[in-house]
């Protein structure tokens, strides 16, 4: 199995429990507003806007065939010097620094690191739109005793893919906003497949932590907070709660100039967390 991968980060300590390897995969199934790397939402179209931006020609169009097609941008990848001026220049949220690698080829990256990682971590874009790949290559990872992550925002059915799950160690799920109509406004997605996620990883253990990118009114917060607590009432010690700040790093949307929230806002939510039952709150 294939897959196109943005970026693998060797050795990482903010990607789940441990020093891990982090794998982005590119394309996502939802564009949220707040989003903190926005190139990795689609993929290229060959459009070649970049081609003529990137300063050492390490990008070459290679036009398509047929009248009215478009090519394919080429990245030759001993040439870049990592600017990230082609990302962007780029109106499509997309990159072409991408590589289509098997899961065999990700893993020789990952085995690399060994000595020194509990594990890896799978994100994005969107990870779990590639559950073949996730699955072969997870079955590879546990020969070698290491944890598998998924960080996923839920918009894809965990319960439809029973082998992908059985070699998942944990996920570590984004819950965007709880009204539906907040949701579609933030992502342009639904969000009631996140909930059915979000009680299905819970019963099944598989739950490592549940996020919330705080910022109103864009997001519900507490709304979101409350909800969450009434859906997996059983198993809130089982997981921890993150409450994010939402910062405007690498945000290219209307959201580009909004500011942090304060301290104490946070930890007012922190507090109504506790009072729903959250005993694994974690502010960051």
């Amino acid at each position: 199995m294939r897959a196109p991968v943005n970026k693998i980060i060797p050795l990482s300590v903010v990607d789940g429990p441990g020093n891990r390897t982090s794998i982005f995969l590119q394309k996502c199934n939802i564009a949220c507003a707040y989003c903190h790397n926005p190139e990795t939402q689609r993929m290229c179209i060959g459009c070649g806007i970049c081609v003529d931006k990137c300063p050492v020609q390490a990008l070459t169009l290679k036009k398509g065939a047929g009248e009215g097609r478009r090519g394919a941008v080429i990245w030759d990848e001993t040439k870049c010097i990592q600017c990230d001026n082609c990302i962007r220049v780029c109106p499509y949220s997309a990159s072409p620094k991408i590589r289509y690698m098997e899961a065999s080829e990700v893993f020789e990256q990952v085995s690399k690191n060994i000595p020194f990682i509990r594990g890896i971590t799978v994100s994005g874009g969107e990870c779990t739109l590639y559950p073949e790949f996730l699955t072969e290559l997870f079955e590879l990872v546990k020969t070698k005793g290491l944890t598998c992550y998924i960080d996923s925002n839920g918009c894809t059915d965990f319960s439809r893919y029973p082998e992908l799950m059985k070699y998942c160690d944990k996920v570590m799920l984004d819950v965007k906003a709880w009204d539906k109509e907040v949701f579609y406004r933030l992502t342009q997605g639904e969000n009631d497949i996140v909930k059915k996620n979000l009680v299905y990883l819970a019963e099944e253990h598989k739950l490592e932590e549940v996020r919330i990118v705080c910022l109103e009114p864009e997001v519900d917060v507490e709304a979101t907070i409350r909800g969450i607590a009434e859906n997996v009432e059983k198993y809130l010690n089982q997981f921890t709660l993150k409450l994010i700040a939402f910062r405007n790093h690498g945000v290219s949307t209307k959201l580009k100039d909004r500011e942090t929230p304060s301290y104490e806002k946070m930890r007012e939510w922190e507090r109504i967390a506790g009072l729903c039952g959250f005993s694994n709150i974690r502010i960051v």
